[in-house]
């Protein structure tokens, strides 16, 4: 079955809570500021709630946790797969999208057979400090014919506007981060972006 097209980003179970309800489908909880069993609670906590409104969690870095948790997905930067156990997470069942930035990225991300890979910033984003700058629209098309029938998210400065032009681009999934967590109607913004990508 292939995955939802419209894939917010979320850096705590609190937003699962309020946005699972109004149809989300695939979320991804990026914590980056916890540890121990904090940490274990909310994915813990972000897995049942996915569970009971039949959504998929993709656990973001974390995947010792994630396998703990029983989770069924996990997301890997360049930087983690430094680290991270990829036989241990295969392992255990668990799906693995990759983030990547360019040429090499792309490369390497490819020899761990990714069941999606992401491409960003493809706008200029905010969210974080980044030695690439916008991808822009044609290297989507790019990665798209690199990686074939691998689901490709687009990442970065995406908002509901932009949204058709990545998908005309090339990009089966958009992710959005700011677009919804920095909205005076984050709600309001969920139900826009589920209805432009639909």
């Amino acid at each position: 079955m292939p995955l939802p097209r419209f894939y917010p980003i979320f850096d705590s179970a609190e937003w699962l809570r309020r946005t699972l309800p109004l149809g989300v489908k695939l979320v991804q909880l990026r914590i980056k500021d916890l540890s121990g069993d904090t940490l274990k609670q909310e994915i813990t906590q972000a897995q049942s709630l996915c569970r009971a409104h039949g959504a998929t969690l993709v656990v973001n870095d974390h995947w010792q946790v994630a396998i703990d948790a029983g989770c069924d997905w996990v997301h890997l930067g360049q930087e983690d797969l430094d680290t991270a156990d990829i036989a241990a997470i295969r392992r255990a069942g668990i799906r693995l999208g990759l983030s990547t930035h360019d040429h090499a990225e792309l490369d390497r991300a490819l020899l761990h057979d990714p069941d999606y890979v992401a491409l960003g910033p493809v706008y200029p984003t905010i969210l974080k400090k980044m030695k690439w700058h916008e991808q822009g629209l044609d290297k989507l098309t790019e990665w798209k014919h690199l990686i074939g029938d691998i689901p490709l998210v687009a990442i970065g400065g995406m908002s509901v506007e932009r949204a058709a032009g990545a998908f005309a681009a090339g990009a089966d999934i958009v992710s959005a981060v700011t677009d919804i967590t920095l909205n005076d109607d984050p709600e309001a913004r969920v139900r826009q972006w589920i209805g432009a990508t639909a």
